[in-house]
């Protein structure tokens, strides 16, 4: 198998209106760090895959499919987000929509220079994958108690015996800039980057996908909502990459490993409409309770249920059922799935739950359905349902669709 990455940076004039937070006011002032378009390609001989990992807050179908149109010489290419709410508006709406220009063609063209970049490095190399929990980070910010902690998936390429890449899958939304922020960066992704760019040194190349974090956040791990705590937070992240990378890692794919992919579109029918104004009452009065009685953790999930609230009544959600696009490639034994919009954590965990093989679930890939609540989250008014543009059960459809083509590939591979 042979492996290459390829990085370049994402450039964002002053004055872009940004993306992620939907009442932001203000366009961007300036770059607090670089946004990156990051891509890893694996080639077997035959066929080659490729990832694109972009820092912006979705990309939906029109940009992939100019991408892909645009990428030569890959069989397969997958776009995901990273998610930052501190880049460039990128059409994130929930059930999809057109990426406006520039950033369709600007994207396309990054995409193309980084791929192309990939392809340039390629060489012989091994996967190692480690897995473990990342605590201090994120946790499901609609709870408000329990340690914070989420799964970590890290995968090693090694070349001539030596580690010459890092690819980290954290689920957590990179989202540790508040609303009020109006420069550019790549909030924690960029954060975890850096940190690990710096422990590992030249030699190594790094990458960072954004997993199942639909219901993951800082919002209970975070001391502050700056770059001081980014750093910090990187930094938490890095160490305990570093402290997996220690241990023994499982075979993810070797010199003569082989590629497969499967694909599919799933038809998700839309959410019912709600009584907004019913809902916008509740959402205030849970906030004025929970200031009232002193619980701040209360206080940051009402306040951001208030906003899914009025997001809803302003913008209005669901009333047309929706396609997304669901991947899996097998690399040797490592599975990798690439579940479109925001799915909930426990949607990856479904995914794999059957596998004993390395297993890699990212998000925010190839399409953005909006958020993707596993179904007993919809007996809630919580911000991710409110703003969901899809009925319950679509996450669970989607995440049962990977399961079935990673066990198509496992059986293919037999």
């Amino acid at each position: 198998m042979r492996v290459g990455f390829g990085q370049v940076v994402l450039p964002v004039p002053t004055g872009t209106p940004m993306g992620g937070y939907a009442f932001r006011d203000g366009t961007s002032d300036g770059v607090l760090d670089d946004l990156r378009v990051t891509a890893i390609t694996w080639y077997d001989g035959d066929r080659r895959v490729a990832l694109a990992l972009v820092d912006v807050v979705c990309v939906n179908a029109d940009l992939c499919r100019a991408a892909r149109a645009a990428v030569p010489d890959v069989d397969v290419l997958w776009v995901a987000a990273s998610h930052t709410h501190a880049g460039p508006e990128t059409g994130c709406v929930p059930g999809g929509a057109a990426t406006p220009e520039p950033w369709r063609a600007e994207l396309t063209a990054r995409i193309v220079a980084a791929v192309a970049a990939a392809r340039r490095t390629e060489r012989d190399a091994d996967g190692l994958a480690y897995a473990g929990q990342l605590r201090g980070v994120g946790s499901v910010r609609s709870h408000v108690t329990g340690t914070p902690a989420v799964p970590l998936d890290v995968v090693e390429v090694v070349a001539a015996g030596r580690r010459v890449g890092v690819l980290a899958v954290l689920p957590v939304h990179p989202t540790v800039l508040p609303a009020a922020n109006l420069g550019v960066s790549a909030d924690l992704t960029g954060a975890v980057r850096r940190a690990l760019a710096d422990r590992f040194g030249a030699g190594t190349w790094v990458a960072v996908a954004t997993g199942a974090a639909g219901d993951i956040s800082t919002r209970h791990a975070r001391q502050g909502q700056d770059q001081r705590e980014l750093a910090r937070l990187g930094g938490v992240a890095a160490d305990r990459c570093v402290e997996l990378l220690a241990g023994t890692g499982r075979p993810a794919w070797s010199a003569g490993s082989r590629l497969d992919t499967r694909s599919a579109t799933v038809r998700l029918a839309p959410k019912p409409r709600t009584d907004t104004a019913a809902v916008l009452d509740g959402a205030a009065g849970a906030l004025a309770a929970a200031r009232t009685g002193g619980d701040e953790a209360a206080a940051r999930v009402a306040a951001g249920n208030l906003d899914g609230a009025r997001f809803a009544a302003e913008y209005g959600t669901g009333g047309a059922a929706v396609d997304a696009e669901v991947g899996a490639w097998r690399i040797g034994r490592l599975a990798v799935a690439a579940l479109p919009g925001e799915p909930f954590l426990a949607l990856a965990d479904r995914v794999r739950a059957d596998r004993p093989a390395p297993t890699l679930v990212l998000g925010y890939a190839n399409a953005y359905p909006g958020y993707l609540p596993t179904s007993d989250a919809y007996r809630t008014d919580q911000y991710e349902v409110l703003v969901s543009a899809v009925a319950a059960g679509g996450g669970e459809r989607l995440a049962d669709r990977a399961a079935d083509l990673i066990a198509d590939l496992d059986g293919s591979a037999q």
